[in-house]
């Protein structure tokens, strides 16, 4: 739960701390707009989310969804990271509504993450709600704490790939990288 109220009297606290005056005009509403911030970028809707599912009437093949948006926050630097999942699954008895997937990546996107973890917690999300026969996840983000500050590689890109089932065959591997390329 984000408690609005004290993160505008931190970030107020956090302004004179850097030197600045808090009440002049370009900073007065500065602290609520933080605390909205923090409860858009860092508000997951974890708690019970319903997946839509549905009869895979025995299709055979790969679903994939490709280029979701998604925004997270490095947990190492409260910055942002910003970039693209592409998921593909193998459907087992059923198949998902295909938003449900872009839903899976903001439900773990939505906290102070890790790249590699947010990979691996989107496949075990989808392998729960579905059984399937295998997944795949590709992410590939621009790290502001890396883009901005500290090394300043500002195209500097980061990739993380996680795969089960039927796709930790390296064969399904190269597919599902041409697939999404």
């Amino acid at each position: 739960m984000i408690d609005k109220e004290r993160i505008k009297f931190l970030t107020k606290e956090f302004l004179l701390a850097i030197g600045e005056d808090p009440e002049r005009e370009g900073l007065i509403d500065t602290p609520r707009r933080v605390a909205d911030m923090c409860e858009e970028l860092l508000n997951p809707e974890r708690a019970n989310m319903k997946y839509t599912v549905f009869d895979s009437g025995n299709f055979g093949g790969i679903v994939l969804v490709r280029d979701i948006d998604f925004t997270s926050v490095c947990e190492h630097h409260l910055m942002p990271f910003i970039g693209k999942a592409h998921i593909a699954y193998i459907p087992g008895k059923e198949v998902i509504g295909i938003s449900k997937m872009a839903r899976i990546v903001d439900k773990h996107a939505k906290c102070l993450q890790l790249q590699e973890r947010l990979a691996k917690e989107i496949l075990e999300d989808m392998q729960k709600a579905l059984n399937p026969k295998g997944v795949a996840v590709y992410l590939e983000a621009k790290h502001l704490c890396m883009n901005i500050r500290g090394v300043t590689r500002r195209n500097a890109s980061t990739i993380t790939t996680v795969f089960s089932g039927e796709f930790e065959d390296l064969k399904m591997q190269e597919l599902f990288m041409n697939l999404i390329k």
